[in-house]
């Protein structure tokens, strides 16, 4: 197949995954970072990863079953406490555009490190799809990202956006908060779809 014709080989999807290797990197290692560094590092690699992720070209998945999942709910909950850890007083923010907001009278509490490790998972799970090299898997990769940033992580990486700006440019200082238990971050939180996302059999037209 000639790669300068497959969408797939395309520059912006180069680009892209380029930044979501560099956010998994960074997702990966929050660890070794301080606080306020891993939160100015986010605010010039998530605009990035929207443009790039905006431009991702428009495909049809060729197979009809969903893509293979990588990241584990161990996996997602290590990143998730990571974060939590670092980003301490500055983790949680007040959201207005959360699909929890239908059932509240006002405004949630969200959590930086809970969408941080979301898109992690997706992107996570994106590249190592991607970087099989097969054509057919690296389509529906690439379709299925695209339909996850639509639908999913997009609205929470802005959504986070606006908490970081907030926090880096308030001039306060990073506290630290009480470790919570992991079952305690999301009690609803469902991953019963993991392998095959209930987002790809949706996208996809399935009942």
């Amino acid at each position: 197949m000639d790669t300068n014709q497959d969408p797939v080989y395309s520059r912006n999807v180069v680009e892209f995954v380029a930044v979501a290797n560099e956010f998994c990197k960074y997702a990966e290692h929050a660890s070794e970072l301080k606080g306020d560094e891993l939160l100015k590092i986010l605010q010039r690699i998530l605009p990035l990863m929207y443009l790039k992720a905006s431009l991702l070209p428009k495909l049809e998945p060729f197979f009809e079953d969903g893509n293979e999942k990588f990241v584990t709910e161990a996996a997602w909950t290590i990143i998730n406490n990571a974060l939590t850890e670092k980003f301490g007083t500055a983790n949680d923010y007040l959201e207005v555009f959360d699909e929890k907001i239908n059932d509240a009278e006002g405004p949630v509490v969200s959590s930086l490190s809970e969408n941080m490790a979301d898109i992690y998972q997706d992107l996570k799970d994106f590249l190592l799809l991607y970087q099989t090299g097969t054509d057919e898997v690296m389509n529906d990769a690439v379709w299925e990202c695209r339909m996850n940033f639509e639908n999913f992580w997009g609205q929470k990486l802005v959504n986070s956006m606006r908490a970081i700006h907030k926090f880096i440019y308030s001039g306060e200082e990073i506290g630290k908060v009480e470790k919570q238990d992991a079952e305690e971050i999301d009690e609803n939180r469902n991953t019963s779809d993991w392998f095959i996302t209930r987002r790809q059999k949706d996208l996809r037209g399935d009942e």
